[in-house]
């Protein structure tokens, strides 16, 4: 909609600020990256007690989660700043928490930015046989219980991005031709993956237990970590997509999406918890999951105040504009969602 594009642009003008990050978002990455980096520095260093360490280790996920919502979100989208090679750096700080950031630019910016809510073609939204998002999907017998197992199931998204879905990923994405599309060759992904992999699991498994001598806490640690991001993870954004007020729409049987490109996000998008609340900036603004969507290339700090221009906008002209009041209600649409697609 070019009266929105033209509002939303005539905002930054008239208040002649920049698009991308500000001081509140430098402040922001340093919390973060302490929050990952300094409690795992006290468990290599300090002689402490079990409880202590896996609440060190607890304190990482959060970390972990931080990085993944509030930093390397906005680099990878070319949003955190003017400078490209800034983007590139800071959106490495996705390997160092053990995804791989090739993958996700695909993954998240080509194929769910691109076909949000598409069953087959929206990757982000695409649990496959396990869970079932939509009545497109063939029903099997233990979908009837996905509202209670799938909890449990988005606490190892990051799991399985570390021991196979980027590797899975990757081979598939070079079949399809995705790959050089980032400027890169298989080859190259491949050395560049498993380094990144290698990288992590050092860190974060290896280092700790020679240090310690404690393979035991470590590995209960590691999955304490790995469990609160992945859950972080999947509910923020599963909330913003996979509820009971968004559509799942299909594309024309040429593959073609023929319905106007805002409007298809606003269909398939939802807000919550729209307030300028510390969960709010503890998430990367991602609870404006609407005007991400718009605006991928705005840095989140902008979305609470753009929001308003965008929301009056869609009213104006009758188009939908999903919000919940909290996230806990944001939960509950997801839960209901769930159980409606379980028959």
């Amino acid at each position: 909609m070019k009266v929105l594009r033209k509002r939303v642009n005539n905002y930054f003008k008239e208040n002649n600020i920049s698009k991308n990050n500000n001081a509140n978002m430098i402040f922001k990455t340093f919390f973060m990256l302490a929050l990952y980096i300094v409690p795992y520095v006290f468990i290599l260093t300090l002689n402490l007690s079990t409880i202590t360490v896996l609440l060190l280790w607890a304190l990482v996920g959060f970390g972990m989660a931080g990085i993944g919502l509030s930093i390397m979100h906005d680099a990878n989208h070319n949003a955190y700043s003017k400078n490209k090679n800034t983007n590139k750096w800071v959106g490495y700080f996705l390997n160092i928490v053990g995804g791989y950031d090739l993958n996700w630019r695909i993954q998240h910016n080509v194929l769910h930015h691109t076909y949000t809510n598409i069953i087959g073609m929206d990757e982000d939204v695409d649990a496959g046989m396990i869970l079932r998002f939509t009545k497109d999907q063939n029903l099997k017998s233990y979908h009837k219980l996905q509202h209670i197992y799938a909890w449990f199931l988005y606490g190892l998204l990051t799991i399985s991005w570390l021991l196979s879905k980027d590797f899975i990923q990757l081979f598939k994405y070079n079949k399809k031709g995705l790959l050089k599309s980032q400027g890169i060759s298989f080859p190259n992904a491949l050395i560049s993956l498993i380094f990144w992999k290698c990288i992590y699991v050092f860190f974060i498994l290896v280092l700790p237990t020679l240090v310690t001598g404690n393979l035991g806490v470590n590995i209960a640690g590691f999955f304490v970590m790995e469990f609160i991001a992945g859950f972080f993870l999947s509910t923020v954004f599963l909330c913003a997509h996979i509820v009971d007020q968004t559509e799942f729409p299909k594309p024309d049987s040429d593959g073609v999406i023929s319905k106007n490109w805002y409007v298809h996000q606003l269909e398939t998008t939802a807000n919550f918890s729209n307030t300028k609340s510390f969960f709010s900036w503890f998430i990367g603004g991602l609870n404006y999951q609407i005007e991400h969507h718009l605006f991928p290339n705005i840095c989140h700090v902008h979305y609470h105040d753009i929001s308003k221009i965008v929301k009056k906008t869609a009213e104006e002209y009758n188009l939908p504009y999903h919000a919940s009041n909290t996230f806990m209600s944001a939960l509950k649409h997801h839960y209901l969602h769930l159980k409606e697609m379980r028959n």
